[in-house]
């Protein structure tokens, strides 16, 4: 299993997923769909480390603007 996920949720319902094995690939992969897909109403991007035991590194929108 690769270490860092990327995660596209719309209201609470997941809607992409992708798995990285370097880091760096995952936060491009994590800034592209920001991009890409940040614009829709109720979206939500994460990039976890899975090996961290799940924890979140980043979350578009950021939780306290």
């Amino acid at each position: 299993m690769d270490r860092y996920r990327v995660t596209l949720s719309i209201e609470a319902r997941i809607i992409m997923r992708g798995w990285w094995s370097d880091e760096a690939v995952a936060e491009r992969k994590y800034t592209r769909w920001i991009g890409e897909r940040g614009g829709v109403d109720g979206a939500r991007i994460t990039l976890t480390d899975e090996q961290g035991g799940g924890r979140v590194m980043q979350s578009w929108p950021p939780e306290n603007p």
